[in-house]
């Protein structure tokens, strides 16, 4: 199940929450009652070195040249 962070309104406590995808938001603290909203948070992956492009994962065109964007011999 996803883990999500909520902020208290009044007191700006920040808090987790393990919730189904399914389930709606909160919009009160579980223990105070005082209002609390979702915060995004950034992804948790990161892309690092050399070979993520976009042609990484495509298939070979049957009709096209295996040789695209080569250096030329001129």
């Amino acid at each position: 199940m996803p883990v999500y962070v909520y902020r208290n309104l009044k007191t700006g406590e920040t808090f987790e929450l393990e919730q189904r995808i399914t389930e709606p938001a909160l919009t009160e603290h579980p223990e105070s009652g005082d209002p609390v909203k979702r915060l995004i948070q950034p992804v948790g992956i990161a892309f690092k070195g050399s070979g993520f492009y976009v042609t990484d994962s495509r298939k070979e065109s049957s009709g096209g040249s295996k040789e695209q964007g080569g250096s030329s011999d001129s």
